[in-house]
């Protein structure tokens, strides 16, 4: 099914011809030679690596650190690191191991950051409705603050193997897309809940213009589940 998740964001780049992806950590989940990155992601994702996408990967608890060296991940060796599109300035941060070191660097980061939107993506969500794993409080006690004073707007975490839209936390749109390759059912709806789909795979399409991020979030059979639009806060 992982294959099909792959077809389908194939067919959307036709539809919508994006240039980037970002992946939200437990990038290979089992084996990781050199032939499961071919068999898991350089071949399913072939037809987009082909016309030059893009892939920003970040780390999950399931993942080799050194998948920070694998070139099509884009990592550029680094555990942590900023790349920039446009508008958007994305801070691909290590959830799993968020040493002060690399606090004190997001800290600066978001500070010197001119950017119209700041997007921080992770794979261990700070605001979750899943029984398994739930809010990451330790982790939201320490890069919350840094992403209220700093005018970030939206946040894309994995972890939780279903998609959930939370309710604005503070002013910040939080996403959970986990569930491109794995399903997990029943366990995510509680207050914190705007949206939630746990009865297929997904993954999701987003779009900046200006002061609006236009997001869809479609299954494994091409129909859509969630869409909207985040505002820029520009107060």
């Amino acid at each position: 099914r992982r294959n099909e998740v792959a077809g389908r964001i194939v067919e959307a780049r036709q539809r919508s011809p994006f240039e980037s992806a970002i992946m939200l950590g437990d990038n290979m989940y089992g084996g990781e030679s050199a032939t499961d990155f071919v068999r898991k992601f350089e071949t399913p994702y072939k037809p987009l690596l082909d016309n030059g996408v893009k892939f920003y990967a970040s780390l999950g608890n399931h993942d080799d650190p050194n998948q920070r060296f694998y070139q099509k991940f884009n990592m550029d060796g680094k555990r942590y690191y900023t790349f920039r599109k446009k508008d958007a300035e994305f801070f691909v941060l290590d959830s799993t191991y968020m040493s002060p070191p690399q606090i004190k660097w997001l800290a600066e980061e978001l500070k010197r950051s001119d950017a119209k939107w700041k997007i921080p993506y992770f794979h261990h969500p700070i605001y979750s409705s899943g029984a398994r794993h739930g809010s990451e409080l330790d982790l939201q006690k320490v890069v919350e603050p840094l992403f209220l004073e700093n005018g970030v707007d939206v946040v894309f975490s994995g972890h939780e193997h279903f998609y959930e839209r939370l309710k604005p936390q503070k002013g910040i749109a939080y996403f959970i897309a986990g569930s491109s390759a794995k399903l997990r059912r029943g366990e995510n709806t509680s207050e914190l809940t705007a949206k939630t789909y746990d009865e297929g795979l997904t993954f999701m399409l987003a779009e900046i213009e200006g002061d609006n991020l236009c997001f869809q979030t479609i299954t494994d059979k091409g129909v859509t589940v969630d869409y909207g639009i985040i505002r820029k806060d520009t107060t």
